[in-house]
């Protein structure tokens, strides 16, 4: 089942839309919170965002610029404001499609699963993992933070995504130095420290203090 983001002010054409997806089986959400729509993105990790120009605190275009810095999920604009001059700028954007308001719910929905249909039957699904602000993205391996994207080593990368993967929950050491080495031969367990610690230091220099904690006896936890 296919997940849609909303981002979309008009509460009653939002709800319209959604509805009408999830007839079709989308799983489809509005957007909440129109200050951290990047937020909703990454909790809801949706494979496809309806996205309107002219939103409260910032509009469509910003959010568009945000989602592309770590994600390429497709974006169809929906506006009223549907001259050339908008149109060609949310292609410029990172836009992958624009529908005029008013538009017919049929009409919408046809473009979004040939849109959906283009995208998947020929690539991967993106995955995103979010904690504080911070999205891992599966697809690429990469980390951003507040638009700064963080470089990750391979260990990096397999610490956070494990972790993050548990959210909540400790997981033992011996659970991390097998997704990191694959073997079940000895590894000094100081190798492990050394790696976490270099992780640390990398996350807390980006402002992410305190992004990983230890459990003493058992392993790490984000929480």
């Amino acid at each position: 089942m296919y997940k849609i983001l909303i981002v979309e002010d008009d509460l009653v054409i939002a709800k319209a839309i959604r509805a009408h997806l999830q007839s079709w089986g989308c799983e489809a959400q509005c957007a909440a919170d129109f200050q951290n729509v990047l937020g909703n993105f990454a909790a809801f990790d949706p494979q496809l965002v309806l996205l309107d120009i002219s939103l409260p605190f910032y509009n469509g275009y910003h959010w568009c610029g945000e989602i592309r810095k770590i994600s390429k999920v497709p974006v169809i604009f929906i506006s009223s404001a549907s001259d050339n001059m908008n149109i060609v700028m949310a292609m410029n954007m990172g836009g992958d499609d624009f529908i005029a308001k008013p538009f017919d719910l049929e009409v919408l929905t046809a473009k979004v699963q040939a849109l959906l249909r283009r995208t998947y039957d020929f690539g991967g699904q993106a995955g995103l993992l979010a904690h504080r602000g911070a999205i891992l993205n599966t697809s690429d391996t990469t980390l951003t933070y507040e638009g700064q994207r963080i470089d990750l080593t391979k260990n990096d990368y397999k610490i956070l995504q494990t972790l993050m993967e548990n959210k909540g929950k400790a997981v033992s050491r011996d659970t991390l130095m097998l997704r990191l080495w694959e073997t079940d031969s000895y590894v000094d367990e100081n190798t492990l420290t050394v790696n976490v610690t270099r992780l640390r230091r990398k996350l807390e220099a980006a402002g992410l203090r305190d992004f990983i904690t230890t459990k003493k006896g058992i392993g790490y936890l984000i929480e």
